[in-house]
């Protein structure tokens, strides 16, 4: 061990020890020449079992994050390779681990671990966005450091790997049970983002319960069953971080951020707080309009030279002929003049959406340009709310674009959030507004159904589903709206008889109403759509033959789920 007031290579003066761990010893140390504080980390040879396997995984550690740069990661300044022991030296961080938060205080407010949640969030997605990705895999309240300040710092990466995209699964099977995903244990495919996103999401649970996921009962219960008053919303949120199938889960850092960023939204009450919070605001904001006009004019100046660089900057990315300096030039309008549309609609529709298709890259980059702090003291998507109009508008095309076009086909639930603003704007115009609102409906499903609450009673029956389903479907949804949005209609309820009809029986839908949808469905085809014009007809073809080819695989389901024939409407004994 090293010897307190020794010195290290030189130039580190040893002060005290400041923890131990199972091959390791940290030291405060002070450079005395720059007098700055410094941690020694120190691994022993004579007390390290596999010393040369575990100096190499140092090395590997150290390498990685030497190459990272993030507010919320410690920088590593010196690697001191001596005969008979290794020793790192990085940045001191005072504070306390999250874990030892919760031996001394226990369950820890949801505002505290909603904060730390988000920067968490930041930097695992800045690690997932390094070329190869780096997935931390060990993410649990004892690896994560709170400082006096407020914020986090994520440290040891021992357990850390660059994603290899021909790999199936990992090689090794690492992380802390509790807190790892099913497919850190090995046999399962690859760790991806989505691992840490499961890891993320059993910190929370344990910061939010001061239950332990890795000690009995050794299962996480939603978060109300042990704290009612904690939030619907951030435990849907925590619920869909651990799904044991990684398609379930979030895609993405960004896809999590924004659903912290939004819990509030999923609470039954939010709509008639917020309403409270409107009345309390209206008075003290008349007086703010009043004494701002003075301060307006001498802000006029300023004003004309942000727009003629935020213009400039709009030309340069719809002139630019490199897709990487087109993103560049968007972000750069939007952090200049975060209030303003073109910046976000542009980047979206213009550099994202030329090949009609949205990325999970493209949709992490997008999120990345909301949530960045363009002013210096807000997100970028807070201060583009305060454009109520123009917000409204980027909502439903953001709705849009990850309902129709998104990548990942079978994840509808992300524009779930963009069309409940867009379904109660008053702006808008009305069939924007009542299409975001059947949207709306199917996109929140996909985060409910199946969840149950504390009691363990489901928080929407299957009924309730196939109601809505029906409603939605109702009326010539083509005169109504438009024939795309009605064959998406129509392909839903027919797609979730496939699929769900046995828990549509068992909560009480008959046979006779699920064929009668059917009989429905296949009469709106013939009557609503035969007004389309030629080229609409001809661009939907395909799509309405594969609907009609559904509605019989879902009247073959209704047969085999109520063990009954039936043909043409006929039953048969």
């Amino acid at each position: 061990m090293l010897e307190i007031g020794s010195l290290v290579d030189g130039k580190y003066r040893v002060l005290r020890k400041v923890g131990q761990g199972g091959m390791s010893v940290v030291y405060m140390a002070v450079n005395e020449r720059a007098n700055k504080t410094w941690a020694i980390k120190e691994i022993r040879k004579d007390g390290t079992q596999n010393y040369e396997v575990v100096k190499q995984g140092l090395i590997v550690e150290t390498d990685m994050l030497k190459r990272l740069d993030h507010p919320h990661l410690p920088s590593i300044i010196d690697v001191i390779d001596g005969e008979g022991s290794f020793l790192i030296v990085m940045d001191f961080i005072e504070g306390k681990t999250l874990n030892d938060i919760l031996k001394e205080y226990g369950a820890q407010p949801q505002e505290s671990v909603i904060d730390w949640a988000k920067q968490l969030c930041d930097v695992l997605g800045y690690l997932h966005s390094r070329t190869p990705a780096i997935i931390y895999r060990d993410m649990k309240p004892s690896n994560v450091m709170l400082k006096p300040d407020g914020n986090v710092v994520l440290f040891d990466f021992g357990t850390a790997r660059e994603y290899k995209s021909q790999n199936l699964e990992d090689t090794v099977c690492l992380g802390t049970r509790g807190y790892a995903a099913p497919e850190q244990y090995g046999g399962h495919g690859q760790t991806d983002a989505r691992t840490d996103i499961y890891c993320l999401g059993a910190t929370m649970y344990h910061l939010l319960t001061g239950h332990n996921p890795s000690e009995s009962p050794y299962e996480m219960y939603p978060i109300r069953h042990w704290n009612p008053a904690l939030s619907k919303g951030l435990e849907a949120i925590i619920l869909k971080c651990t799904q044991k199938n990684p398609i379930d889960r979030y895609q993405s850092c960004a896809e999590l951020m924004y659903a912290l960023e939004h819990f509030e939204e999923e609470d039954r009450d939010y709509r008639d707080k917020q309403k409270k919070k409107f009345r309390i605001f209206a008075i003290p904001a008349a007086l703010s309009v009043i004494l701002g006009i003075g301060a307006g004019v001498f802000g006029g100046l300023e004003s004309y030279t942000t727009n003629t660089s935020y213009d400039a900057y709009l030309n340069a990315a719809r002139n630019s002929t490199v897709k990487m300096d087109e993103i560049e030039n968007y972000k750069k309008a939007i952090n200049l003049d975060p209030y303003r549309s073109e910046g976000y609609l542009g980047l979206l529709q213009e550099a994202f959406l030329d090949d009609n298709v949205l990325t999970r890259d493209e949709s992490e980059e997008m999120r990345a340009a909301l949530i960045d702090y363009g002013n210096g003291k807000d997100t970028n998507e807070n201060v583009f709310k305060s454009n109520v109009e123009e917000y409204e508008k980027f909502s439903y095309e953001a709705g849009i674009a990850y309902y129709y076009k998104y990548e990942d086909k079978s994840n509808k639930k992300n524009a779930k959030g963009y069309f409940g603003i867009a379904s109660d704007s008053k702006n808008l115009e009305q069939n924007q507004v009542e299409r975001a609102k059947r949207l709306y409906a199917i996109s929140a499903y996909y985060s409910t159904i199946g969840v149950t609450d504390e009691t363990g009673d489901a928080t929407v029956t299957y009924r309730d589903y196939w109601n809505d389903l029906v409603a939605l479907s109702e009326g010539n949804l083509v005169e109504a709206d438009n024939e795309r949005t009605a064959l998406i209609m129509y392909q839903e309820l027919v797609s979730q008889i496939v699929s769900r009809a046995s828990d549509f029986k068992r909560d009480g839908v008959t046979q006779d109403e699920m064929k009668s949808q059917m009989t429905n469905v296949k009469q709106h085809l013939q009557t609503d759509f035969s007004n389309i014009n030629e080229v609409n007809r001809q661009a939907i073809q395909e799509d309405m033959n594969n609907l009609l080819n559904a509605v019989e695989q879902a009247e073959r389901m209704i047969e085999s789920t109520f063990g009954q024939r039936y043909q043409g409407g006929a039953e048969h004994e």
